[in-house]
């Protein structure tokens, strides 16, 4: 393991030390699955990355998504962040305005666009699908809000387009403000899901909606940017026509509540069939293992 280089980079950031933070690690092709585990406990971030080869295969660079306690097959800013670092540190050539990703859940593309002297990464999801809905009264219970805090012109649904989400639509900021997972309550709901409640309000003028993510289950309480969960978002709001159209086009302001500040920008169409997510990579740090 010494001398394996890491990056720490922030994503869906709109500076550094916002965003939602990751840890990259290079070069890994022979570690095993419980070093790769023991190494992003380590790290203690959300996620953390391993690449194993700077080699294509089938197109596409291999990566493992750990959390501190379990190896995910799909995340993303995990996606985004990794993708950043292979074009700008890992692959050997050019390679073009996209890097593909070979996930557990599948191949994954991120797309680059300039603007100027800014870049923004875009990652195509895969499909979502849609899954049970739930009962106002059975999220009441999880989220420790009352009934009327909850807005039932939408369903509360799991979605997926890789990880799961249960998503929920709250009237107020007021109400996802005060929002707290309870734990036992969201093992009684038997399903392995994060939960995303959103609303309209928002706290910055110019964004479309305001969201947070809780994600125990995959070992952190509250992510402060989570790329799968608004890919599901995005899938949710083009079926349900939340916005009057099919069509989304989104500013979505996470990670107030835990002061990591995050945009994430969310298009999609045809009722979800077709979802993109994107934001801004910072790099932060680069470092050795010993």
């Amino acid at each position: 393991m010494r001398g394996l280089t890491y990056y720490l980079v922030d994503v869906f950031a709109q500076e550094r030390y916002a965003g939602n933070q990751l840890a990259v690690v290079t070069g890994a092709f022979f570690l095993p699955d419980e070093r790769m585990q023991a190494i992003a406990n380590e790290m203690h971030f959300s996620e953390t990355t391993f690449i194993p080869s700077s080699e294509k295969r089938n197109g596409g660079f291999d990566v493992r998504i750990f959390t501190p306690s379990i190896e995910v097959p799909f995340a993303g800013h995990p996606t985004l962040g990794t993708a950043y670092v292979i074009k700008h540190f890992v692959q050997e050539d050019d390679g073009g305005d996209t890097v593909v990703l070979n996930l557990k859940a599948g191949q994954i593309p991120v797309r680059f666009e300039r603007h100027g002297a800014e870049e923004v990464l875009w990652m195509k999801q895969l499909p979502p699908t849609f899954g049970r809905a739930f009962a106002v009264e059975e999220l009441a219970n999880v989220l420790q809000l009352n009934t009327a805090d909850f807005d039932d012109a939408f369903p509360i649904q799991l979605v997926s387009t890789g990880l799961p989400f249960i998503i929920v639509l709250l009237k107020t900021l007021d109400a996802v403000k005060r929002a707290k997972v309870n734990l036992d309550q969201l093992l009684k709901l038997q399903v392995e899901a994060g939960v995303l409640v959103f609303c309209r309000e928002t706290v910055e003028r110019g964004n479309d909606l305001h969201v947070r993510v809780f994600v125990p289950l995959f070992g952190t309480v509250e992510d402060p940017a989570t790329g799968s969960g608004n890919g599901c978002l995005a899938g949710y709001l083009s079926r349900y026509r939340y916005f009057g159209a099919d069509k989304i086009d989104a500013k979505v302001e996470q990670g107030y509540e835990i002061r990591r500040p995050s945009l994430l920008l969310l298009k999609a169409e045809n009722a979800g069939s077709k979802i993109e997510v994107g934001g801004k990579v910072f790099l932060v740090a680069e470092g050795k293992l010993v």
